[in-house]
């Protein structure tokens, strides 16, 4: 039960975190700046939690290259995603960003060797008809915007992928902080226009509560699986589109439509499905986590 409740404490800090990065957005903050601002903050205090001080070694990485790559994924998922989200209801947003473990069990032949069986491949299909409920190409009402959603997933479910390929041989620790100190390094050049957009009290504050929101989430999903096993916790990743519809409605006055809320429906059941099939195959699929900006 602790863990539980720790993996939707998680949730709701990745749904806050994007709540806040819309209301930076639509505060006409450029989405490079308000990504650096979150990764620079997310950067010391996931440092302060995980007292980096007190056992570097832990941090060490075995495979800088590929933590390099993989940081770039989360970077393009999460640069995508901030952008996205000016334009779309953070539920539209957040629907599209669970197809994630559909896009992972897909690729997961092709890129790790695994293989995928005839049930998983037909959820993966059952998800992806979701997706198009919510984004609804062709009838007119496909904001151009949701493109930037597909590759912000798509980033993302790679991340996932290479995630898997390195938990054998980093630690969580690693994982944790260099992912976020490529996005810190590579925005670099934006850091002085980030720190200069932050005009008033309440942008430093937001900034700060966007790295606040991030660190927390993190350290709580490291600690929630170190008591529970990923197939317990994963239903429960779930619980941030309850929290993404409900900060829509209340911050930003959006109510997302009925087609929405089915295809999201069905992209959650999808995915809890393959959870599902990797449980009863005893390979519990490791990208089923929150949604990680």
């Amino acid at each position: 039960m602790r863990a539980i409740l720790l993996m939707m404490v998680a949730a709701g800090m990745f749904a806050c975190l994007d709540a806040t990065a819309k209301f930076l957005g639509e505060a006409q903050l450029l989405s490079i700046d308000i990504v650096w601002l979150r990764y620079s903050t997310h950067v010391i205090l996931l440092g302060i939690f995980l007292r980096v001080w007190s056992h570097f070694e832990a941090f060490r990485t075995r495979r800088p290259w590929m933590q390099l790559l993989r940081g770039l994924h989360l970077l393009g998922a999460t640069y995508f995603n901030f952008w996205a989200l000016k334009y779309l209801q953070l539920a539209e947003a957040s629907a599209i960003m669970f197809c994630s473990p559909l896009i992972v069990t897909a690729l997961a032949g092709p890129i790790l060797g695994e293989k995928v069986g005839i049930r998983r491949w037909a959820a993966v299909g059952v998800g992806f008809v979701g997706v198009l409920i919510v984004t609804r190409p062709g009838m007119g009402v496909m904001h151009w915007a949701i493109i930037l959603s597909l590759i912000s997933v798509f980033n993302y479910a790679m991340y996932a992928l290479l995630t898997r390929k390195m938990n054998k041989t980093e630690s969580a620790e690693s994982l944790l902080m260099m992912s976020a100190l490529v996005g810190v390094f590579v925005l670099s050049p934006v850091a002085y226009s980030a720190v200069s957009s932050l005009t008033t009290p309440k942008l430093w504050t937001l900034a700060f509560m966007m790295g606040l929101f991030g660190a927390v989430g993190h350290y709580a999903l490291v600690v929630a699986h170190r008591t529970a096993g990923a197939s317990t916790l994963a239903p429960f990743i779930y619980t941030q589109m309850v929290w993404m519809i409900l900060f829509g409605f209340l911050i930003f006055g959006d109510v997302p439509d009925t087609l929405t809320i089915v295809g999201t429906a069905i992209i959650a059941g999808a995915g809890l499905y393959i959870l599902h099939r990797e449980r009863v195959r005893g390979q519990v699929i490791a990208s089923h986590e929150p949604e990680v900006q």
